[in-house]
């Protein structure tokens, strides 16, 4: 199967390029989503990370939900 694929990606001039643009894009994700948990702020992660914990009663309910 893959020798079909691989004989078709070679008649494309050019081809060459897609995989150092894909590995580009995943390193550039990733350094960015690891930059981001570095800097994020402690009390957000707390906050975050306790929301599936909450109880109802105890999540903020300013905002009454609106029948129609």
């Amino acid at each position: 199967m893959f020798k079909f694929v691989k004989g078709h990606m070679e008649s494309i001039d050019g081809v060459g390029i897609y995989p150092l643009v894909s590995l580009l894009i995943f390193f550039i994700f990733f350094v960015v989503l690891f930059w981001w948990v570095i800097t994020a702020k402690k009390d957000y992660i707390n906050k975050v990370s306790n929301l599936p914990l909450e109880k109802d009663d105890e999540l903020d309910n300013s905002k009454p939900l609106q029948n129609n």
